[in-house]
């Protein structure tokens, strides 16, 4: 008979012990006590079931196979709720290698009298076990991966904030390091206001960016002309005394934008560039 056939035999007709022992195994962690036992129980009910299937199926301990699709699955889904849910990767792994002593012990008490045939038993399933172990980490790092890029995309959008001054007048404020990736946020943050408030003035204030290279004064440069193209003109403001002398040694080319050194110099020009009645004073 084969090992896998052998053990899927072992282990179905052991199947509630080894799920007691198992949840039993898991609870004794203080991080798995965070999980509610019955939801535990529930995953490693699955789990336990899918993997007698997979080895009832499977002919190698190659755990890739199409035999093994749904442990794989299971274990993806359990290892992505786990990221979200703050586990680690070691505790996530947990979840795996604790299910090693329930089955031995198993095949230790069925298996007593063939010496040889327990130990490729245990080294056969210690194997497949270290297998999955290995997958559920690596499943776990890439969804704690795909979390963070998201959390960063978002803040990315909380600090690029377009907010509407006036009729027709939009502000952009910019605070922080200006990158390829964060003005290509800001570009569709401004467009996309652009288009839903009919805006024809938008104020880029860089009062909160500490530094102006070429690259950050060419993505501010390609964010003007893309407003333009939506029929908007751009104002820069926040050009602070260190960051024009800086603009002019670098040779950048302003000539073609409004630049006023504070936000509420650029309000002011917006203002009157768009007719509008009942200024606020400092506009008048």
């Amino acid at each position: 008979m084969p090992l896998q056939d052998a053990s899927a035999k072992l282990l179905e007709v052991h199947y509630n012990e080894l799920l007691d022992n198992w949840v039993a195994s898991l609870l004794q962690s203080a991080r798995q006590k965070r999980q509610a036992e019955p939801q535990l129980r529930d995953q490693c009910r699955q789990f336990l079931g899918a993997l007698i299937a997979a080895l009832g199926r499977s002919t190698a301990a190659d755990i890739s196979g199409r035999d093994w699709d749904e442990v794989r699955g299971l274990l993806t889904e359990i290892s992505n709720t786990r990221a979200r849910s703050g586990f680690s990767p070691s505790e996530t792994a947990m979840f795996i290698f604790s299910l090693k002593n329930p089955i031995f012990a198993v095949f230790s008490q069925a298996l007593s009298a063939t010496p040889d045939v327990l130990a490729d038993q245990n080294r056969a399933i210690d194997t497949m076990l270290d297998q999955l172990g290995l997958y559920t980490t690596e499943v776990f790092q890439k969804s704690r991966e795909e979390v963070i890029v998201r959390q960063q995309q978002e803040l990315m959008e909380l600090s690029t904030p377009v907010v509407q001054l006036w009729d027709n007048i939009l502000a952009l404020p910019l605070i922080g390091t200006l990158d390829s990736g964060r003005t290509q946020v800001v570009m569709e943050s401004l467009l996309e206001k652009i288009v839903e408030t009919g805006a024809s003035i938008a104020i880029i204030d860089i009062t909160g960016v500490p530094t102006v290279d070429t690259l950050v004064a060419q993505h501010l440069l390609k964010t003007v002309a893309a407003a333009r193209l939506m029929g908007a003109d751009c104002i820069i403001s926040g050009i602070r005394p260190q960051i024009a002398q800086t603009i002019v040694h670098l040779g950048v080319d302003l000539t073609d934008v409004t630049t006023k050194a504070t936000l509420a110099d650029a309000f002011v020009i917006a203002l009157k560039r768009t007719g509008a009645t009942n200024l606020p004073n400092t506009a008048r």
